[in-house]
């Protein structure tokens, strides 16, 4: 177990945890962080707690210290100047033509960089936008695209239900939302009432469903023969799942009759789920597997971009001439343990030393090619000239002599003298 604070930066983000460190923080209060992003101003939302090492991403970074009135008075002014942030990108925007929709600005609390957050339909070349703003705000800048479901996150609203949007008040995280959350729940189908603000379904969808299925398990389904208390047998007509009602067709003699009976007195066989013939039109269909397709391309498009920032960031400590800890290792002549030899092996899928062996084996059964002749005069080894007080020069010119010598015996002509 290790001690943690839960830090958030924003109003309904994500929750980081930190190291308190030995600092006397309670919850509601400011503090200064070190972030991937730089010195950051955050909230406390939680007092010190311990939590299990496999929840904590290490390092576990320690707080600074706690903010004081001058932190405080900071933070304040940087809420002013992305005002004016935002005024001049989007100046900015207008000048250069480009098609897309400023969303916020956000400074980091050491004024190191600008963050821009807009949305796009596609891809934006902003490379020109970047140098201007560069040139106005003398500071690092940084564009973010982001997705619907994140403006809305930012901007707030309200929703259909009167109330401000969950996304901006408590939810932290987005969670994936399908049509069977709808259909579990007996909702309209209709894109335009299970559509949230943002276009894309409803997070409230997922708020209930795990009741919406706890109590759907102990009800009959709609067409289901169900034996009544009073000794009657009857069709269900519909149900009331959170009252646990249901309203059965029976026969009275000749005429049919609607009864209404709580589900404890009926005897039918339950089972895990329900199952409904939902009409829907093509082009309510095709709206509604669209908003499937986007939630999901948002979902990957999110775990993907931790990779790409981590990659950012390596390219900028690069340009700022920091080393890496593998550079640093190098440079104090730290090597890094190599793997054992059959991690590597299989790493490689190099084979097995049985496979090799018979490999080689098979090597050796081939026939081998007949090996030149030797010569009659072999010539003589350094150290044998050595021996005989003779220098290295001196072999290759008698080597050489004798080579010719043999050639012009082959040749039917008399030694050279």
């Amino acid at each position: 177990m290790i001690k943690v604070i839960g830090v958030r930066f924003r109003t309904a983000g994500k929750i980081y945890f930190f190291d308190p460190l030995t600092f006397d923080i309670k919850r509601g209060d400011h503090v200064i962080v070190e972030t991937a992003r730089g010195i950051e101003f955050g909230t406390v939302v939680g007092d010190i707690r311990e939590v299990e090492e496999d929840k904590v991403i290490q390092p576990l970074k320690p707080v600074l210290r706690i903010a004081t009135e001058r932190d405080v008075q900071q933070e304040a002014n940087n809420k002013e100047k992305e005002k004016e942030a935002y005024k001049v990108c989007l100046e900015k925007i207008r000048k250069h033509g480009l098609e897309m929709k400023l969303i916020d600005a956000e400074y980091t609390f050491d004024n190191n960089k600008v963050l821009f957050y807009f949305t796009a339909d596609g891809r934006i070349d902003f490379r020109e936008l970047v140098k201007d703003l560069a040139a106005v705000f003398k500071t690092r800048i940084e564009l973010r695209q982001i997705g619907v479901r994140d403006e809305t996150k930012i901007m707030g609203g309200i929703g259909i239900c009167g109330r401000p949007l969950c996304c901006h008040t408590h939810l932290s995280d987005f969670i994936p939302v399908s049509i069977k959350m709808a259909k579990e729940q007996n909702l309209s189908l209709n894109p335009t009432k299970i559509s949230g603000v943002c276009g894309r379904l409803m997070c409230c969808l997922k708020h209930e469903e795990e009741t919406y299925e706890e109590l759907n398990k102990a009800l009959p389904n709609v067409g289901d023969y169900v034996n009544t208390e009073d000794g009657l047998k009857g069709e269900v007509q519909s149900v009331n799942v959170l009252r646990q009602l249901v309203k059965v067709v029976v026969e009275n003699g000749d005429e049919k009759e609607i009864k209404e009976y709580p589900v404890s007195s009926l005897s039918f066989k339950k089972r895990g789920f329900r199952k409904e013939k939902i009409e829907l039109s093509a082009e309510e269909l095709r709206a509604l597997e669209l908003m499937e397709k986007q939630d999901r391309q948002e979902s990957e498009e999110k775990n993907e971009k931790p990779q790409r920032l981590e990659r950012s960031e390596r390219s900028e400590r690069h340009e700022r001439g920091e080393r890496t800890e593998r550079g640093e290792r190098y440079e104090r002549g730290e090597r890094q343990e190599r793997p054992e030899r059959k991690e590597r092996r299989e790493r490689g899928n190099r084979p097995e030393r049985g496979d090799r062996r018979e490999k080689n084996m098979n090597v050796d059964s081939q026939p081998k090619r007949e090996s030149q002749p030797k010569l009659e005069h072999q010539p003589k080894t350094d150290g044998q000239l050595k021996a005989e007080g003779q220098g290295k020069p001196h072999y290759r010119r008698r080597y050489n002599n004798d080579k010719r010598d043999r050639q012009r015996e082959q040749n039917g002509k008399p030694k050279s003298e």
